[in-house]
Protein backbone atom coordinates (compact mmCIF):
# COMPACT_ATOMS: atom_id res chain seq x y z
CA UNK A 1 0.00 0.00 0.00
CA UNK A 2 2.66 2.32 1.19
CA UNK A 3 4.30 1.24 -2.56
CA UNK A 4 1.62 2.64 -4.39
CA UNK A 5 1.51 5.94 -2.15
CA UNK A 6 4.59 6.79 -3.07
CA UNK A 7 4.19 6.00 -6.56
CA UNK A 8 1.39 8.26 -7.04
CA UNK A 9 3.41 10.90 -5.64
CA UNK A 10 6.65 10.20 -7.40
CA UNK A 11 7.12 11.73 -10.81
CA UNK A 12 7.97 9.50 -13.19
CA UNK A 13 9.41 10.75 -16.51
CA UNK A 14 8.13 8.41 -18.98
CA UNK A 15 4.62 8.34 -17.42
CA UNK A 16 3.73 11.79 -17.32
CA UNK A 17 0.20 12.68 -15.85
CA UNK A 18 -1.97 13.55 -18.77
CA UNK A 19 -5.48 13.71 -19.14
CA UNK A 20 -6.37 11.00 -21.16
CA UNK A 21 -4.75 8.22 -18.23
CA UNK A 22 -7.05 6.57 -15.54
CA UNK A 23 -4.89 8.27 -13.36
CA UNK A 24 -5.83 11.61 -14.15
CA UNK A 25 -9.41 10.57 -14.18
CA UNK A 26 -9.03 9.38 -10.62
CA UNK A 27 -7.11 12.53 -9.11
CA UNK A 28 -9.74 14.85 -10.73
CA UNK A 29 -12.88 12.87 -9.20
CA UNK A 30 -10.92 13.61 -5.81
CA UNK A 31 -10.02 17.02 -6.91
CA UNK A 32 -13.77 17.89 -8.06
CA UNK A 33 -14.75 16.34 -4.30
CA UNK A 34 -12.68 18.92 -2.06
CA UNK A 35 -13.47 21.68 -4.84
CA UNK A 36 -17.12 21.32 -3.44
CA UNK A 37 -16.04 21.37 0.11
CA UNK A 38 -14.20 24.69 -0.42
CA UNK A 39 -15.18 26.93 -3.17
CA UNK A 40 -17.16 29.45 -1.51
CA UNK A 41 -14.28 30.65 0.77
CA UNK A 42 -12.18 32.33 -1.60
CA UNK A 43 -8.39 31.92 0.25
CA UNK A 44 -9.29 28.18 0.83
CA UNK A 45 -10.10 27.81 -3.19
CA UNK A 46 -7.32 29.05 -4.23
CA UNK A 47 -4.67 27.87 -1.85
CA UNK A 48 -6.44 24.16 -2.36
CA UNK A 49 -6.52 24.63 -6.32
CA UNK A 50 -2.82 25.81 -6.58
CA UNK A 51 -1.45 23.07 -4.25
CA UNK A 52 -3.27 20.41 -6.95
CA UNK A 53 -2.09 23.03 -9.73
CA UNK A 54 1.35 22.44 -9.03
CA UNK A 55 1.22 18.23 -7.67
CA UNK A 56 -0.19 18.45 -11.04
CA UNK A 57 2.78 20.28 -12.63
CA UNK A 58 5.45 18.37 -10.79
CA UNK A 59 3.95 14.94 -12.26
CA UNK A 60 4.36 16.17 -15.39
CA UNK A 61 7.77 17.62 -15.19
CA UNK A 62 9.33 16.69 -11.91
CA UNK A 63 11.39 18.95 -9.78
CA UNK A 64 11.04 21.63 -12.79
CA UNK A 65 7.90 22.72 -10.93
CA UNK A 66 10.08 24.85 -9.13
CA UNK A 67 10.73 27.15 -12.74
CA UNK A 68 6.79 27.78 -12.31
CA UNK A 69 6.88 28.49 -9.03
CA UNK A 70 9.87 30.74 -9.77
CA UNK A 71 8.67 32.69 -12.87
CA UNK A 72 5.19 33.25 -10.58
CA UNK A 73 7.37 34.72 -7.61
CA UNK A 74 9.55 36.75 -10.46
CA UNK A 75 6.53 37.84 -12.63
CA UNK A 76 4.51 39.00 -9.83
CA UNK A 77 6.94 41.43 -8.19
CA UNK A 78 8.16 43.40 -11.84
CA UNK A 79 4.33 43.50 -12.41
CA UNK A 80 4.30 45.33 -9.10
CA UNK A 81 6.80 47.55 -9.94
CA UNK A 82 5.77 48.72 -13.37
CA UNK A 83 2.24 49.61 -11.91
CA UNK A 84 3.69 51.63 -9.13
CA UNK A 85 6.57 53.30 -11.20
CA UNK A 86 5.41 56.86 -12.32
CA UNK A 87 8.42 57.56 -14.39
CA UNK A 88 7.70 55.88 -18.07
CA UNK A 89 11.63 55.32 -18.30
CA UNK A 90 11.68 53.31 -15.41
CA UNK A 91 8.07 51.29 -16.09
CA UNK A 92 9.77 50.37 -19.64
CA UNK A 93 12.98 49.42 -17.54
CA UNK A 94 11.60 47.04 -15.57
CA UNK A 95 9.43 45.85 -18.39
CA UNK A 96 12.54 45.20 -20.18
CA UNK A 97 13.69 43.35 -17.19
CA UNK A 98 10.82 41.32 -17.33
CA UNK A 99 11.23 40.44 -20.73
CA UNK A 100 14.64 39.24 -20.57
CA UNK A 101 14.25 36.67 -17.58
CA UNK A 102 11.10 35.38 -19.20
CA UNK A 103 12.51 35.24 -23.03
CA UNK A 104 15.89 34.19 -21.26
CA UNK A 105 14.26 31.20 -19.35
CA UNK A 106 12.92 30.13 -22.76
CA UNK A 107 16.08 30.52 -24.34
CA UNK A 108 17.96 28.64 -22.44
CA UNK A 109 15.63 25.73 -22.39
CA UNK A 110 14.74 26.00 -25.93
CA UNK A 111 17.65 27.17 -27.75
CA UNK A 112 20.90 26.58 -25.76
CA UNK A 113 21.72 23.51 -27.95
CA UNK A 114 20.60 25.14 -31.00
CA UNK A 115 22.59 28.03 -30.78
CA UNK A 116 25.30 26.28 -29.44
CA UNK A 117 25.32 23.30 -32.43
CA UNK A 118 24.98 26.76 -34.65
CA UNK A 119 28.13 28.03 -33.26
CA UNK A 120 30.11 24.85 -33.53
CA UNK A 121 28.76 24.65 -37.48
CA UNK A 122 30.03 28.37 -38.02
CA UNK A 123 33.63 27.19 -35.95
CA UNK A 124 34.24 23.73 -37.46
CA UNK A 125 33.90 22.42 -34.16
CA UNK A 126 32.88 19.54 -32.75
CA UNK A 127 28.97 19.43 -31.15
CA UNK A 128 28.30 17.25 -28.00
CA UNK A 129 24.45 17.98 -27.40
CA UNK A 130 24.17 19.35 -24.03
CA UNK A 131 21.77 17.43 -21.59
CA UNK A 132 19.31 20.20 -21.17
CA UNK A 133 15.51 18.98 -20.07
CA UNK A 134 12.88 20.79 -21.22
CA UNK A 135 9.99 21.11 -18.52
CA UNK A 136 6.28 20.65 -19.91
CA UNK A 137 4.33 23.23 -20.94
CA UNK A 138 7.59 26.11 -20.38
CA UNK A 139 6.33 28.34 -23.36
CA UNK A 140 2.81 28.43 -22.59
CA UNK A 141 2.87 29.43 -19.13
CA UNK A 142 5.97 32.06 -20.07
CA UNK A 143 3.80 33.64 -23.02
CA UNK A 144 0.80 33.80 -20.26
CA UNK A 145 2.67 35.12 -17.11
CA UNK A 146 4.03 38.05 -20.41
CA UNK A 147 0.70 39.28 -20.86
CA UNK A 148 -0.31 40.02 -17.27
CA UNK A 149 3.10 41.91 -17.18
CA UNK A 150 2.16 43.54 -20.80
CA UNK A 151 -1.57 44.44 -20.14
CA UNK A 152 -0.28 46.11 -16.73
CA UNK A 153 2.37 48.10 -18.58
CA UNK A 154 -0.10 49.22 -21.15
CA UNK A 155 -2.50 50.14 -18.11
CA UNK A 156 -5.65 47.57 -19.35
CA UNK A 157 -5.52 45.73 -15.95
CA UNK A 158 -4.31 46.36 -12.38
CA UNK A 159 -2.16 44.13 -10.43
CA UNK A 160 -4.10 41.62 -8.58
CA UNK A 161 -4.31 41.83 -4.61
CA UNK A 162 -1.90 38.73 -3.49
CA UNK A 163 0.50 36.73 -4.98
CA UNK A 164 -1.96 33.70 -4.08
CA UNK A 165 -4.07 34.79 -6.75
CA UNK A 166 -1.38 35.65 -9.27
CA UNK A 167 -0.22 31.75 -8.88
CA UNK A 168 -3.76 30.27 -9.13
CA UNK A 169 -4.03 32.65 -12.67
CA UNK A 170 -0.21 31.24 -13.54
CA UNK A 171 -0.60 27.71 -12.65
CA UNK A 172 -3.72 26.85 -13.24
CA UNK A 173 -3.96 23.11 -14.46
CA UNK A 174 -6.31 22.24 -17.22
CA UNK A 175 -4.40 24.77 -19.85
CA UNK A 176 -1.58 25.00 -17.33
CA UNK A 177 1.13 22.56 -19.85
CA UNK A 178 -0.93 23.08 -23.36
CA UNK A 179 -2.87 25.82 -23.47
CA UNK A 180 -5.21 27.49 -24.36
CA UNK A 181 -2.84 30.36 -23.40
CA UNK A 182 -5.13 32.48 -20.94
CA UNK A 183 -5.15 36.61 -21.04
CA UNK A 184 -4.59 37.88 -17.74
CA UNK A 185 -7.76 40.41 -18.37
CA UNK A 186 -9.94 37.32 -19.31
CA UNK A 187 -9.22 35.06 -16.77
CA UNK A 188 -8.41 37.30 -13.63
CA UNK A 189 -11.45 38.76 -12.87
CA UNK A 190 -13.09 35.39 -12.86
CA UNK A 191 -10.83 33.86 -9.45
CA UNK A 192 -12.50 36.58 -7.54
CA UNK A 193 -16.14 35.44 -7.76
CA UNK A 194 -17.33 32.12 -6.44
CA UNK A 195 -17.56 29.59 -8.87
CA UNK A 196 -21.24 28.54 -10.37
CA UNK A 197 -21.63 25.57 -12.41
CA UNK A 198 -24.61 25.93 -14.42
CA UNK A 199 -26.75 23.28 -16.25
CA UNK A 200 -25.58 24.75 -19.21
CA UNK A 201 -21.76 24.60 -18.35
CA UNK A 202 -22.24 20.78 -17.27
CA UNK A 203 -23.62 19.51 -19.79
CA UNK A 204 -21.03 21.49 -22.11
CA UNK A 205 -18.15 20.84 -20.12
CA UNK A 206 -18.83 16.75 -20.21
CA UNK A 207 -19.51 16.90 -24.09
CA UNK A 208 -16.12 18.70 -24.46
CA UNK A 209 -14.10 16.21 -22.39
CA UNK A 210 -15.89 13.62 -24.40
CA UNK A 211 -14.69 14.99 -27.82
CA UNK A 212 -11.49 15.43 -26.60
CA UNK A 213 -10.97 12.27 -25.09
CA UNK A 214 -11.94 10.84 -28.54
CA UNK A 215 -10.23 12.84 -30.66
CA UNK A 216 -6.96 12.03 -28.76
CA UNK A 217 -7.17 8.38 -27.52
CA UNK A 218 -9.23 7.11 -30.34
CA UNK A 219 -8.25 9.04 -33.32
CA UNK A 220 -4.75 10.68 -32.85
CA UNK A 221 -3.11 7.97 -30.68
CA UNK A 222 -4.45 5.32 -32.70
CA UNK A 223 -3.26 6.50 -36.18
CA UNK A 224 -0.12 7.64 -34.56
CA UNK A 225 1.33 4.58 -33.16
CA UNK A 226 -0.14 2.37 -35.94
CA UNK A 227 0.76 4.01 -39.49
CA UNK A 228 1.62 7.78 -39.03
CA UNK A 229 5.50 7.60 -36.71
CA UNK A 230 6.46 4.58 -38.78
CA UNK A 231 5.99 6.39 -42.14
CA UNK A 232 7.94 9.10 -40.55
CA UNK A 233 10.51 7.29 -39.07
CA UNK A 234 11.80 5.31 -42.16
CA UNK A 235 9.75 7.12 -45.27
CA UNK A 236 11.93 5.45 -47.40
CA UNK A 237 10.52 1.87 -46.55
CA UNK A 238 7.47 2.98 -47.98
CA UNK A 239 5.40 4.12 -51.37
CA UNK A 240 5.38 7.86 -52.39
CA UNK A 241 0.58 7.17 -51.87
CA UNK A 242 1.88 5.70 -48.36
CA UNK A 243 4.01 8.86 -47.43
CA UNK A 244 1.32 11.43 -48.36
CA UNK A 245 -1.16 9.63 -46.36
CA UNK A 246 1.13 9.98 -43.86
CA UNK A 247 1.34 12.99 -44.22
CA UNK A 248 -2.52 13.45 -43.98
CA UNK A 249 -2.33 11.49 -41.26
CA UNK A 250 -0.24 14.03 -39.40
CA UNK A 251 -2.30 16.96 -40.35
CA UNK A 252 -5.50 14.70 -38.83
CA UNK A 253 -2.95 13.71 -36.08
CA UNK A 254 -1.92 16.83 -34.55
CA UNK A 255 -5.22 18.39 -34.53
CA UNK A 256 -6.78 15.59 -32.92
CA UNK A 257 -3.93 15.74 -30.08
CA UNK A 258 -3.77 19.63 -29.83
CA UNK A 259 -7.63 20.21 -30.40
CA UNK A 260 -8.47 17.25 -27.69
CA UNK A 261 -6.40 19.09 -25.16
CA UNK A 262 -8.00 22.20 -25.65
CA UNK A 263 -11.44 20.76 -25.62
CA UNK A 264 -10.50 18.67 -22.43
CA UNK A 265 -9.06 21.70 -20.88
CA UNK A 266 -11.83 24.22 -21.68
CA UNK A 267 -14.47 21.12 -20.52
CA UNK A 268 -12.52 20.39 -16.92
CA UNK A 269 -12.51 23.97 -16.07
CA UNK A 270 -16.19 24.48 -16.68
CA UNK A 271 -17.02 21.69 -14.25
CA UNK A 272 -15.89 24.23 -11.67
CA UNK A 273 -16.87 27.27 -12.69
CA UNK A 274 -14.07 28.69 -15.06
CA UNK A 275 -14.26 29.64 -18.66
CA UNK A 276 -11.36 29.47 -21.19
CA UNK A 277 -11.03 30.66 -24.68
CA UNK A 278 -12.12 29.02 -27.44
CA UNK A 279 -8.65 27.78 -29.05
CA UNK A 280 -9.20 25.91 -32.47
CA UNK A 281 -12.88 26.01 -34.81
CA UNK A 282 -11.95 23.80 -38.00
CA UNK A 283 -8.93 24.90 -38.90
CA UNK A 284 -8.98 22.68 -41.91
CA UNK A 285 -11.92 24.17 -42.92
CA UNK A 286 -10.25 27.37 -44.07
CA UNK A 287 -10.65 28.68 -47.92
CA UNK A 288 -7.03 30.48 -47.19
CA UNK A 289 -4.27 30.66 -45.07
CA UNK A 290 -5.34 34.12 -43.14
CA UNK A 291 -8.68 32.20 -42.11
CA UNK A 292 -6.37 29.04 -40.88
CA UNK A 293 -5.09 31.16 -38.51
CA UNK A 294 -7.75 32.83 -37.28
CA UNK A 295 -9.22 28.87 -36.54
CA UNK A 296 -6.04 27.18 -35.37
CA UNK A 297 -4.17 27.73 -32.10
CA UNK A 298 -6.26 31.11 -31.57
CA UNK A 299 -5.08 31.51 -28.02
CA UNK A 300 -1.65 31.71 -29.50
CA UNK A 301 -2.23 33.32 -33.01
CA UNK A 302 -3.95 35.89 -31.16
CA UNK A 303 -1.10 36.41 -28.30
CA UNK A 304 1.13 36.65 -31.32
CA UNK A 305 -0.99 39.40 -32.90
CA UNK A 306 -1.57 41.59 -29.76
CA UNK A 307 1.76 41.34 -28.46
CA UNK A 308 4.17 40.62 -31.35
CA UNK A 309 2.68 42.14 -34.74
CA UNK A 310 1.11 45.23 -33.50
CA UNK A 311 3.94 45.99 -31.47
CA UNK A 312 6.03 45.64 -34.18
CA UNK A 313 3.84 48.34 -36.19
CA UNK A 314 1.76 45.89 -37.62
CA UNK A 315 0.05 47.59 -40.35
CA UNK A 316 -0.06 50.88 -39.41
CA UNK A 317 3.49 51.59 -41.14
CA UNK A 318 3.04 51.37 -44.81
CA UNK A 319 2.20 48.00 -46.90
CA UNK A 320 6.19 46.99 -46.80
CA UNK A 321 6.22 47.43 -43.34
CA UNK A 322 3.11 45.16 -42.73
CA UNK A 323 4.67 42.63 -45.05
CA UNK A 324 7.69 42.53 -42.91
CA UNK A 325 5.67 42.70 -39.66
CA UNK A 326 3.85 39.56 -40.76
CA UNK A 327 6.74 37.27 -42.05
CA UNK A 328 8.82 38.48 -38.76
CA UNK A 329 6.06 37.38 -36.54
CA UNK A 330 5.32 34.40 -38.40
CA UNK A 331 9.45 33.34 -38.10
CA UNK A 332 9.27 33.95 -34.61
CA UNK A 333 5.78 31.71 -34.07
CA UNK A 334 7.46 29.00 -36.15
CA UNK A 335 10.65 29.39 -33.61
CA UNK A 336 7.93 29.38 -30.53
CA UNK A 337 7.57 25.92 -31.57
CA UNK A 338 11.29 24.58 -31.59
CA UNK A 339 15.16 25.00 -32.35
CA UNK A 340 15.53 24.24 -35.65
CA UNK A 341 15.71 25.44 -39.51
CA UNK A 342 12.43 23.00 -40.22
CA UNK A 343 10.45 25.25 -37.53
CA UNK A 344 11.96 28.40 -38.88
CA UNK A 345 10.70 27.42 -42.62
CA UNK A 346 7.32 26.13 -41.43
CA UNK A 347 6.85 29.56 -40.46
CA UNK A 348 8.43 31.13 -43.50
CA UNK A 349 6.38 29.19 -45.40
CA UNK A 350 3.07 30.35 -43.44
CA UNK A 351 4.47 33.86 -43.09
CA UNK A 352 4.63 33.89 -47.32
CA UNK A 353 1.37 32.34 -47.77
CA UNK A 354 -0.35 34.97 -45.68
CA UNK A 355 1.99 38.04 -47.00
CA UNK A 356 0.72 36.54 -50.95
CA UNK A 357 -2.54 36.64 -49.49
CA UNK A 358 -2.76 39.86 -48.22
CA UNK A 359 -1.16 41.69 -51.87
CA UNK A 360 -3.88 39.85 -53.36
CA UNK A 361 -7.11 41.39 -50.97
CA UNK A 362 -5.22 44.44 -51.21
CA UNK A 363 -4.94 44.31 -55.22
CA UNK A 364 -8.50 42.17 -55.99
CA UNK A 365 -9.82 45.47 -57.95
CA UNK A 366 -6.89 44.41 -60.34
CA UNK A 367 -7.78 40.39 -60.39
CA UNK A 368 -11.25 40.88 -60.01
CA UNK A 369 -12.33 37.46 -62.07
CA UNK A 370 -10.18 35.55 -59.93
CA UNK A 371 -11.58 37.28 -57.05
CA UNK A 372 -15.13 36.75 -58.20
CA UNK A 373 -14.44 32.94 -59.34
CA UNK A 374 -12.95 32.78 -56.14
CA UNK A 375 -16.63 32.96 -54.45
CA UNK A 376 -18.63 30.43 -56.37
CA UNK A 377 -18.96 27.09 -54.91
CA UNK A 378 -16.50 26.01 -57.39
CA UNK A 379 -13.81 27.88 -56.50
CA UNK A 380 -14.14 27.70 -52.93
CA UNK A 381 -13.82 24.17 -53.62
CA UNK A 382 -10.55 24.76 -55.27
CA UNK A 383 -9.42 27.36 -52.98
CA UNK A 384 -10.13 25.04 -49.53
CA UNK A 385 -7.73 22.22 -51.94
CA UNK A 386 -4.85 24.30 -52.51
CA UNK A 387 -4.66 25.53 -48.65
CA UNK A 388 -5.35 22.58 -47.22
CA UNK A 389 -2.29 20.87 -48.97
CA UNK A 390 -0.20 23.69 -48.56
CA UNK A 391 -0.81 23.28 -45.00
CA UNK A 392 -0.30 19.57 -45.03
CA UNK A 393 2.98 20.19 -47.19
CA UNK A 394 3.92 22.51 -44.24
CA UNK A 395 3.40 20.15 -41.81
CA UNK A 396 5.97 17.86 -43.08
CA UNK A 397 8.56 20.13 -41.89
CA UNK A 398 6.91 20.38 -38.67
CA UNK A 399 6.67 17.09 -37.89
CA UNK A 400 9.86 15.44 -39.60
CA UNK A 401 13.03 14.58 -37.62
CA UNK A 402 15.50 16.56 -39.61
CA UNK A 403 15.87 17.85 -43.45
CA UNK A 404 17.20 14.48 -44.45
CA UNK A 405 14.24 13.02 -43.47
CA UNK A 406 11.97 15.53 -45.32
CA UNK A 407 13.95 15.27 -48.60
CA UNK A 408 13.03 11.75 -48.35
CA UNK A 409 9.67 12.16 -47.92
CA UNK A 410 9.22 14.23 -50.99
CA UNK A 411 11.20 12.44 -52.76
CA UNK A 412 8.68 9.06 -52.58
CA UNK A 413 5.78 11.10 -52.79
CA UNK A 414 7.01 12.38 -56.09
CA UNK A 415 9.31 10.17 -57.84
CA UNK A 416 7.65 6.53 -55.95
CA UNK A 417 4.26 6.93 -55.48
CA UNK A 418 3.00 3.67 -57.29
CA UNK A 419 -0.92 4.78 -57.38
CA UNK A 420 -1.87 1.34 -58.41
CA UNK A 421 -1.15 -0.05 -54.62
CA UNK A 422 -4.28 2.15 -53.30
CA UNK A 423 -6.50 -0.95 -52.82
CA UNK A 424 -3.35 -3.14 -51.53
CA UNK A 425 -3.05 -0.11 -49.13
CA UNK A 426 -6.85 0.19 -48.00
CA UNK A 427 -7.19 -4.05 -47.69
CA UNK A 428 -3.99 -3.79 -45.12
CA UNK A 429 -4.57 -0.87 -42.88
CA UNK A 430 -8.70 -0.99 -42.85
CA UNK A 431 -9.31 0.51 -39.31
CA UNK A 432 -6.55 2.95 -40.47
CA UNK A 433 -8.22 4.28 -43.05
CA UNK A 434 -11.59 3.98 -41.39
CA UNK A 435 -10.00 6.33 -38.43
CA UNK A 436 -8.66 8.98 -40.80
CA UNK A 437 -12.19 9.09 -42.71
CA UNK A 438 -14.45 9.50 -39.81
CA UNK A 439 -11.61 12.24 -38.27
CA UNK A 440 -11.86 13.93 -41.39
CA UNK A 441 -15.42 13.56 -41.64
CA UNK A 442 -15.95 14.78 -38.43
CA UNK A 443 -13.84 17.71 -38.96
CA UNK A 444 -15.76 19.20 -42.28
CA UNK A 445 -18.65 18.61 -41.30
CA UNK A 446 -20.90 22.21 -40.34
CA UNK A 447 -20.16 23.41 -36.50
CA UNK A 448 -24.13 23.42 -36.76
CA UNK A 449 -24.63 19.12 -36.34
CA UNK A 450 -21.91 19.55 -32.98
CA UNK A 451 -23.84 22.33 -31.90
CA UNK A 452 -27.23 20.44 -32.16
CA UNK A 453 -25.21 17.65 -30.42
CA UNK A 454 -23.88 19.88 -27.51
CA UNK A 455 -27.62 21.07 -27.02
CA UNK A 456 -28.95 17.63 -26.65
CA UNK A 457 -26.54 16.60 -23.85
CA UNK A 458 -26.88 19.91 -21.81
CA UNK A 459 -30.63 19.08 -21.64
CA UNK A 460 -30.33 15.65 -20.97
CA UNK A 461 -30.40 14.73 -17.15
CA UNK A 462 -27.61 13.88 -15.27
CA UNK A 463 -27.97 10.24 -15.78
CA UNK A 464 -27.62 10.46 -19.51
CA UNK A 465 -24.49 12.39 -19.04
CA UNK A 466 -22.84 10.32 -16.64
CA UNK A 467 -24.01 7.10 -18.85
CA UNK A 468 -21.78 9.22 -22.19
CA UNK A 469 -19.02 9.74 -19.78
CA UNK A 470 -18.11 6.03 -19.08
CA UNK A 471 -18.83 5.03 -22.32
CA UNK A 472 -16.15 7.08 -23.52
CA UNK A 473 -14.08 6.06 -21.32
CA UNK A 474 -14.45 2.58 -21.84
CA UNK A 475 -14.10 3.22 -25.12
CA UNK A 476 -10.57 5.04 -24.65
CA UNK A 477 -9.56 1.97 -22.35
CA UNK A 478 -10.18 -0.21 -25.19
CA UNK A 479 -8.65 1.79 -27.45
CA UNK A 480 -5.66 2.72 -26.08
CA UNK A 481 -2.15 1.78 -26.24
CA UNK A 482 -0.01 -0.30 -23.91
CA UNK A 483 2.52 3.12 -23.04
CA UNK A 484 1.57 6.48 -22.73
CA UNK A 485 1.12 8.52 -25.58
CA UNK A 486 1.93 12.68 -24.43
CA UNK A 487 0.26 15.05 -26.00
CA UNK A 488 2.19 16.66 -29.29
CA UNK A 489 2.47 20.17 -27.90
CA UNK A 490 4.10 18.83 -24.44
CA UNK A 491 7.33 19.53 -26.23
CA UNK A 492 6.15 23.00 -26.37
Amino acid sequence: MFQKINDLLTYHQNEPLIFSTGLFLFLFAFFLIGFQLVYKKHISKIIYTVVFSLFFYYKSSGWYFLVLVGSTLVDYFLANLIFKSSAPLKRKAWLVFSLLLNLGLLAYFKYTNFLYESFCYITSGQFHKLDIFLPVGVSFFTFQSLSYTLDIYRDEIKPVKNILDYAFFVSFFPQLVAGPIVRAKEFIPQITKTPLVTKEMLGKGVFLICIGLFKKSIVSDYISINFVDRIFENPMLYSGIENLLGVYGYALQIYCDFSGYSDMAIGIALLFGFHLSKNFDSPYQSLHVTEFWRRWHISLSSWLRDYLYISLGGSRKGKIRTYINLMLTMLIGGLWHGAGIKFILWGGMHGTALVIHKIYIENKEKYIIFYNFFQTYIGNFISWFITFNFICFCWIFFRAADMSNVEQILNQIVNVFNVQILPQLIMGYPLIIAAMLIGYIFHLTPNIYEFKLQEKLILSPLLVKSIVMFVMIFLVIQTKSSKIVPFIYFQF
